[in-house]
Formats: C-alpha cells, structure tokens, sequence
C-alpha cells in the first residue's frame, strides 16, 4: 500500500480479537475482507512490515485455470470471476487485463493436456484445445509447430497481485477490520492445547482464534510448535523486457511447457517472463536476477516470439514460492491445538486462488467447513498418508 493506504491500515494493537490472523499478504488479506463478510465483528490481521511486501508484492499475478486437479481449477474459475469484477464487488481495483491465455506442450503432454482440458470444460472454465492453424490467428507473432499441442483460455489474463491484496485490506479495514502493521508476532499462546492469544513486539492479544498465513515463514511458526511441515522456500524470478511494439503491440499469456517458462504483457510495452524454481534459503536468498538465467529466458522468448530479438531487458524482480511436495496448498486446523488454522505453501498459486482461498478458510473458521468449494483434499494429514495431489505434466506449478 501506498502511505496514505498505510496510515488508514497502521491501527494500535487492540486488546482482543474474535480472530488473528498472522500475515499480511494477499491471503491474510483475503481472509480477513472474507471474516467480515461472515459476520465477524472484530477480526485483527498482524502483518511485520507492510501489506503485500513478501511473495504477493513478488507475484508473477498470472490468473488462469489450466491445473490438473479439480479443487485448483474451481478455486481458479472462481477467483477469476472476482478479478474480473473486483472494483464492483470490493470497492477497489484489481488492475486485471484481460490477455488471453495459452499454453503449449509438445508430444509427450498431448494426452495430459487432453485430459486436462476436458475436465476444465466439465467445470465450466471456457477453454479449447486448438488446432495450429487456429492457435496462430490468435496469437500470430508466437512460433507455433505441428507437433505441439495448445489450448487456450480466452477469459483469463493477469491482474495487480499488490492491488487485490491492498484491496481486501483496504475494504476490511472500511467494514471494521483492524490491521495493525509494522508488528511482529514473537508467539503463539496456547495453554493446555488451546489457543489463547499472540505475544507481538507490541504487546499481547487475546483470542481463541489463529490463522498462520505468512508464506515463506510459515516453517519458523510450525517449529515452535514442536512441528515440521513440509514447506521449502523456493526462489523464481521475474524478468521484464521491453517489447518493440511496433511490431508486437501485444501477446497473450503464454505457458511455454516445452521451453520451461512463462510469459505475459505487462502493461503496454513490457513482457514478463516467469522462470527458474530452486530451492532456496529463506534467510540468504539472492534477490538480484542471474544474469545468465536472463540470457537464457531471453532467447527461449526469442525461439517463441522470433519479433522478440528486438527487445532488450528490463529489470524485474526476485521472488519467493512456498512449496508444498505436490505443490498444493495446505487450508487446515493444526492438529492438537484446538484454534490454530493455516494457509500455506501455495507453490505458485496463490495470487489465483487468493479471493477463494479466503471464502474457504472463514467458512473452515467460522463453520467448521469449507463449503463453497470442498477443500478436504488439502488437508495437513496427506503428506503421512500419501494422499497426494498429482500433476498429470512433469512440470509441478502446474498440478
């Protein structure tokens, strides 16, 4: 948020709160617009620095819905809706455009992406497999072949992961919500199994109910709790090339499966490109761009859009994703401590699964059950039981 956004949020450290929720991301903030929305009077969100400075102000902030489960394709066809109708529904801006969006395999993920698409269309997601000849009046500045595979989501795009974020914070705050930044939650009080409160850097709040919703540093809270979940920190990176738009004005999103890599428009001259996943220290990890990792983006955009090579870069960013081992997120009550919730280790999904994230944990909190989408596949028990989510590509982020 900006200053003035910052100021309206920056509230003093109340006594007590019907529910805490730890982190201000675009999770936390979701959760906390989504409480309120369900009737609850006074809930409290805790962030340490400012809304959306951890991986939400680093999201790539793609929204499609080509996923290989059906419980990531219903949130992501959900959210989308409320991208696409944020202002009318939140009160403020989501920045989202509508880009079109393709993705691209070759031989050995046909069949996947069959699959997938079949199910995509079975939910109601408006998408197509499309034949090369179509697939290249759609985007014809992107180097298609015969041997490849595409569909293509015409409703999807991206959006401002910052601005919905600072949206929801914004709205909570206007409805009654308190946001207190700037506060660094030192631990959970829990006594005899049950939660009573948190001890911050600004004193204590007492509350029966806890949401931990601080992405990368999630790991550090579970520790406390004599428990280790199962979330690596891994670094990707955002790299920007400036487009020469006289020859390419705009492109669609495009999932290069073949290539490894990602990439959409970003505003009306730039090109982003999403690349790189490795594991990562949370603590130690480079915030600069490997420059030969640009190198080599730049020229796998270059094989796919050939007008590319009169591009040239641009910055970007360096951010962080919190996986899971199948890439899932994990939306549960924490075993053994009656009022502790999370939600966590989004692996990548989290700006497009963030308005339905919110809705599904303030019904878990509130009633017990997720019901607008049935979310029990994403509990905290399947990495003992081997339940595991799978993806029906190698590529993971896109489980």
């Amino acid at each position: 948020m900006d200053d003035k956004a910052n100021n309206e949020t920056d509230s003093k450290l109340p006594k007590t709160a019907d529910v805490v929720i730890i982190g201000g991301g675009i999770i936390g903030c979701s959760t906390l617009y989504n409480l309120i929305q369900k009737g609850v009077k006074n809930p409290v969100l805790l962030e340490r620095d400012v809304i959306g400075t951890g991986s939400t102000g680093r999201s790539m902030s793609l929204a499609r819905m080509h996923y290989s489960n059906e419980v990531t394709t219903q949130m992501a066809l959900e959210s989308l809706y409320w991208f696409k109708n944020f202002e009318e529904l939140v009160g403020h801006p989501s920045g989202f455009v509508q880009s079109g969006y393709m993705a691209i395999v070759g031989p050995d993920g046909s069949k996947a992406m069959q699959d997938n698409v079949a199910m995509h269309k079975a939910l109601g997601v408006n998408v197509d497999i499309l034949t090369l000849e179509e697939a290249s009046e759609i985007a014809p500045m992107v180097n298609l072949k015969e041997t490849e595979t595409f569909c293509y989501e015409p409703e999807s795009g991206y959006a401002d992961a910052y601005a919905v974020a600072a949206g929801f914070g914004r709205r909570a705050v206007e409805l009654g919500g308190t946001i207190c930044t700037s506060t660094e939650v030192e631990s959970v009080i829990i006594d005899k199994g049950k939660i009573k409160g948190v001890k911050t850097n600004k004193g204590v709040i007492a509350s029966d109910t806890v949401l931990i919703a601080t992405g990368p540093w999630s790991q550090k809270f579970f520790q406390t709790f004599d428990m280790d979940m199962p979330l690596q920190p891994v670094r990707h990176q955002v790299i920007l090339i400036r487009r020469p738009t006289d020859l390419i004005p705009s492109h669609p999103a495009v999932a290069d499966i073949v290539g490894g890599l990602s990439f959409r428009p970003d505003g009306s001259n730039l090109t982003a490109i999403g690349v790189g996943e490795e594991d990562t220290d949370l603590d130690t990890y480079k915030q600069g761009h490997d420059m030969d990792v640009v190198a080599e983006s730049f020229e796998k955009l270059v094989a796919r859009m050939p007008q590319m090579e009169n591009g040239f870069y641009q910055g970007g960013w360096v951010g962080l994703f919190t996986c899971t081992p199948d890439w899932h997120p994990i939306l549960d009550r924490v075993p053994g401590i009656d009022g502790l919730f999370c939600s966590v280790g989004f692996s990548g999904h989290g700006f497009k699964l963030s308005p339905l994230i919110g809705t599904c944990m303030a019904e878990l909190i509130l009633d017990g059950k997720a019901t607008s989408i049935n979310i029990d596949q994403l509990n905290i028990n399947r990495f003992e039981t081997g339940e595991l989510m799978n993806s029906r590509y190698g590529l993971k982020v896109l489980a």
